[in-house]
């Protein structure tokens, strides 16, 4: 069982740089971690990548043999990659004995809602290679500065009919009430979502986040011999364990270089 997190958010939102960090992180603590490069837009890389898509696919190639935009591109470079999905099942082969995998996708929201190639190739790997991985969707923090909010409420609130009646108010929302009240309801009854807030060259809020995501994924289970009312237990407690017993984590682990751009 191969524990990981597939990095999502649109552009801009900081991909790249979390995938930086936290694998940084990651290493600090005891991991060995692989980062895979899903997005063939990606040409200036900060972190050390175990997979790169542009081995086998190149957007910039694509955009002039194809006459097509970024997003047409991107579109086909997803294509290009599902249909050729054993070169990577391939490359990711030798990783699954002891790595944690950070996968490092493409932001544009047509990939994800419009095409089904990404979804595809996430899935033939689930399956394949029985991988356990955590989405983690990246926004801006600048996008929750409703006045009607705080941040506090982004992250905490469990009762998100206080969002949907703000929501009503907006008209350009009207259209989209019966769906903004459907989709609450299911965040709500199966707890699919879990907001948090990270800083990700602080320690501490990183460190926070990895513990909510081995609990998503499961990594906090793997290697425990327990009964099922004692996984039950620690599924529903609070994780308070020692992220911070196997390395000293430096006040500024994070190596940044002002010559990179680490928005995305």
């Amino acid at each position: 069982m191969v524990f990981g997190q597939i990095v999502i958010g649109p552009p801009g939102s900081g991909k790249t740089t979390y995938c930086n960090g936290m694998s940084q992180f990651l290493k600090l603590i005891g991991r060995k971690v692989a980062v895979i490069n899903l997005d063939p837009a990606n040409d200036s890389l900060p972190y050390e990548c175990a997979v790169n898509i542009e081995d086998i696919v190149k957007l910039s190639d694509i955009m002039a043999e194809h006459s097509l935009g970024p997003n047409g591109g991107l579109v086909y470079c997803m294509d290009y990659l599902e249909k050729n999905i054993d070169w990577l099942e391939a490359k990711l082969e030798p990783l699954l004995k002891d790595h944690y995998l950070l996968f490092d996708f493409p932001g544009q929201v047509e990939l994800f809602f419009l095409h089904s190639n990404a979804k595809e190739v996430i899935m033939k790997l689930i399956k394949k290679l029985n991988l356990r991985l955590t989405a983690v969707h990246l926004v801006d923090a600048h996008l929750c500065s409703d006045p009607a909010f705080n941040l506090d409420f982004y992250t905490d609130v469990q009762d998100l009919s206080y969002l949907q009646r703000h929501l009503d108010q907006d008209p350009r929302a009207a259209k989209y009430r019966k769906l903004t009240k459907e989709l609450c309801e299911v965040v709500e009854d199966f707890g699919l979502v879990n907001f948090t807030t990270l800083d990700i060259q602080d320690k501490e809020s990183v460190g926070n986040l990895v513990k909510l995501i081995d609990k998503s994924n499961g990594y906090i289970f793997a290697g425990i011999e327990a009964s099922a009312v004692e996984f039950s237990k620690i599924a529903v407690g609070p994780v308070d364990w020692d992220y911070y017993r196997v390395a000293a984590v430096q006040e500024k682990y994070m190596k940044y270089d002002e010559n990179i751009d680490y928005d995305d």
